[in-house]
């Protein structure tokens, strides 16, 4: 039935085509641009309904792409000799019954009729845009940004925005749902910018506690702007009856709470899953990690005193006041409520980071603090909390962040038979290695998730046959067996001369391993461990040094 897509069969065509043609004429810049974008569609088609037959297409039809495909597009530019045409003439094309349906991207306009049932996303989110720009849109979705995205889009270009118009669309501050975000301290390596994704320098990370403008960012949405004053917490009972909680009533009615932890996205370290295959998902290097010191009030005491017990409650569900301003889509998780009610896992409502008050990129007023769990469900401006016998129905619970075996990839994956990622595997980094002398100074860190301590790391500069055990920072005191939430910060030191002898390619390459205190032990390649999200990720470290004589 797939081949019945009359679109998809005109790009299976074209592809088809160009293949023969490769061989016996030249072919120009604009047909191997619709290439590009008919290759990427098929794959996007491999991720959705035409999943089987689409990723076998397209691996028996891959080409190697001429140089000249690879030429930067400039999608929404004045292109001479085309028609000009009034935004007001645009907005009266919103559905094929119009005359088709347009939109605009800058100074261009795109009669997108005939790949609305064809868009990766869904008919129903690209016919919001119908009659109008698109850049809301894209600004939400950055995975629009990819040059083949553009070649595809020039392809159904129709005509030049006229002037004045395009003028009043750029002065709509309004049409950026990202335009209130915080600034950013410009240490930050940036892998993202709509939404904001962010992480410190390796070499910064050298400190028990990171500081706020260092700390990690993973956002997923847009940073909503919230009053304090008018700020509310909703919590819904097994029952279906809510109560209500102000910022004021969360730090007057509940003793404050303070615990060190550190807070890991189940990305870090993805770079290195994609040298070995591309995954889809946002780059990060080995800094999606970072330790604060959290204050608030135990979610335990504050279930408690409004009489929510464990009695017919599997799940506690949080719920954030960031959105998707075109469809209204809030971020979600849930953690298990054994955990969440719990007082001995520590899980807070926290209002509080490193002694101020929590800022804006990671939760102001409120976020939900879980311990030894993955980034994913320690939800940031939370503003609901739901007592529940199932898990949350969000996307990123039931869709995302779970884990599967290297021989699951997008046409064959099926989210609904794993579970949500709660608990993180062991996992260490080298940050930084510089020679003194005769030695090599090796620093990093190490952790693992449920509250599993880091007993030992070992660093090897010869892939493994002989190790030095590292020396490792000072336990917290205040953190007790399987209640250790913090990372551990560790260093080694090398003598330079064995080092010399297992040079690759002029470098010393050097690899870390740690243990928690379940005796869990990092795997030695990544290879083994590849998934399609990329997540988990945790092999050994590697890290190169120049060597310079």
């Amino acid at each position: 039935m797939w081949l019945a897509n009359r679109a998809m069969l005109r790009h299976l065509r074209l592809v088809q085509g160009f293949t023969r043609g490769l061989s016996t004429s030249s072919t120009s810049s604009r047909t191997t641009s619709r290439v590009i974008g008919s290759l990427h569609l098929l794959k996007a088609f491999a991720m959705t309904s035409g999943a089987a037959a689409a990723a076998w297409y397209v691996s028996m039809h891959r080409t190697t792409t001429p140089a000249a495909c690879e030429a930067s597009i400039s999608p929404g530019e004045f292109v001479k000799g085309l028609k000009e045409i009034s935004l007001e003439e645009v907005q009266k094309h919103k559905s094929k019954s119009d005359g088709g349906i347009w939109v605009t991207y800058k100074g261009g306009v795109y009669d997108i009729t005939e790949f609305i049932e064809n868009h990766p996303g869904g008919e129903s989110k690209i016919l919001l845009a119908a009659g109008g720009p698109l850049e809301p849109f894209w600004s939400l979705y950055a995975q629009h940004q990819e040059e083949f995205v553009y070649s595809l889009l020039e392809e159904m270009r129709i005509g030049n925005l006229k002037a004045s118009d395009k003028e009043t669309l750029a002065q709509q501050d309004e049409s950026d749902p990202y335009a209130n975000d915080p600034a950013r301290s410009p240490l930050l390596t940036v892998r993202s910018h709509k939404p904001f994704n962010a992480e410190p320098p390796l070499e910064l990370l050298d400190s028990e506690i990171t500081p706020n403008d260092l700390f990690y960012v993973r956002n997923h949405l847009p940073v909503p702007k919230v009053d304090a004053k008018d700020y509310k917490l909703e919590i819904v009972h097994r029952d279906g009856r809510s109560s209500a909680l102000t910022l004021d009533d969360l730090k007057r009615k509940f003793k404050p709470h303070e615990v060190t932890a550190t807070i890991m996205c189940a990305g870090n370290r993805r770079n290195e899953m994609n040298s070995i295959k591309t995954v889809k998902g946002g780059y990060w290097d080995a800094g999606a990690i970072s330790t604060a010191r959290w204050t608030g009030a135990l979610l335990s005491e504050v279930l408690e005193e409004l009489g929510i017990t464990e009695e017919g409650v599997e799940h506690i569900q949080f719920e954030g006041l960031d959105k998707d301003s075109t469809t209204q889509t809030i971020y979600g998780a849930s953690i298990p409520a054994d955990i969440a009610m719990d007082k001995k896992n520590e899980v807070l409502l926290a209002y509080k980071m490193n002694d101020e008050p929590i800022p804006a990129d990671h939760g102001y007023p409120i976020r939900a603090v879980a311990p030894g769990i993955v980034g994913a469900r320690n939800v940031k401006w939370v503003g609901k909390i739901i007592a529940s016998d199932k898990e949350s129905d969000s996307h990123w619970q039931q869709n995302d962040y779970k884990g599967f075996n290297s021989s699951v990839d997008w046409h064959n994956v099926d989210f609904s038979t794993a579970p949500a990622i709660q608990e993180l595997p062991v996992i260490s980094a080298i940050c930084s290695a510089r020679v003194e002398e005769d030695e090599v100074v090796v620093q990093g860190y190490a952790y693992s998730g449920g509250g599993r301590g880091i007993i030992r790391v070992d660093v090897t500069a010869d892939n493994g046959s002989s190790w030095e055990i590292a020396e490792l920072s000072p336990a917290d005191p205040k953190q007790k067996r399987n209640r250790v939430y913090g990372w551990t910060l560790w260093s080694a030191t090398l003598k330079l001369p064995e080092c010399k002898k297992t040079l690759e390619d002029g470098c010393l390459v050097l690899r870390s391993r740690a243990v928690d205190s379940q005796y869990n032990l990092q795997p030695e390649n990544c290879e083994k461990i590849w998934n399609l999200r990329g997540v988990l990720s945790n092999s050994w470290h590697k890290k190169k040094v120049v060597w310079d004589n």
